[in-house]
């Protein structure tokens, strides 16, 4: 399939993306998931700083993968490239 050009919402910023067409649902679900944990986070902790809710987003997300890829060797190269995959976003994330 081809690209598409979409803009995500993560943490009251907007990201204009290329992606592919079968990922973009995969995208914006991710986005939701992080944008709700972002939320949870705010309402539970005395955290007001988007950069230490987005890291405290990634540290749990992050922790997931890592008991998921510890639980299961079957998956092991699909968690490692999903880890991959996580880290390259947020080191675009960041070095915007």
């Amino acid at each position: 399939m081809g690209e598409i050009s979409i803009k995500i919402n993560i943490a009251d910023r907007i990201y204009p993306l290329r992606v592919d067409m079968e990922e973009e649902e995969i995208i914006r679900r991710a986005s939701k998931l992080i944008n709700d944990r972002i939320k949870e986070f705010q309402e539970n902790y005395a955290v007001k700083d988007k950069q230490d809710l987005l890291s405290m987003c990634v540290l749990h997300y992050a922790t997931g993968m890592l008991k998921a890829e510890k639980n299961t060797n079957a998956d092991e190269v699909g968690v490692v490239k999903a880890v991959s995959e996580l880290d390259s976003m947020l080191t675009e994330f960041f070095n915007k």
